[in-house]
């Protein structure tokens, strides 16, 4: 018998400041990154999906962003006081 399936694993990026597209308050937001891997015997082989999103720490809407996106949100965390809110952009679902 050969026991398969998969398992999901979740990463803290950063904590940002951005305006909520959900509920319009400029709050804190974690950027995750959501990798589900496939696993034989329980053992993690190799990554099946990555997703990438951000969720506001006030009203608790999660928005997923690209992977180019959520590097220019880390590179503007790094980067310091610039700009100090950000919107991540609106994918369109067709």
């Amino acid at each position: 018998m050969i026991i398969f399936g998969t398992k999901g694993y979740l990463y803290q990026l950063a904590i940002l400041t951005l305006v909520c597209g959900q509920c319009g308050n400029p709050a804190a937001h974690t950027l995750r990154k959501r990798v589900t891997k496939f696993t034989l015997f329980f053992v993690p082989l190799f990554p099946v999906s990555t997703k990438y999103l951000t969720q506001c720490t006030f009203c608790g809407a999660e928005q997923k962003v690209t992977k180019e996106q959520a590097e220019q949100l880390q590179a503007q965390e790094a980067g310091g006081p610039g700009q100090p809110y950000g919107q991540p952009q609106q994918q369109n679902r067709f």
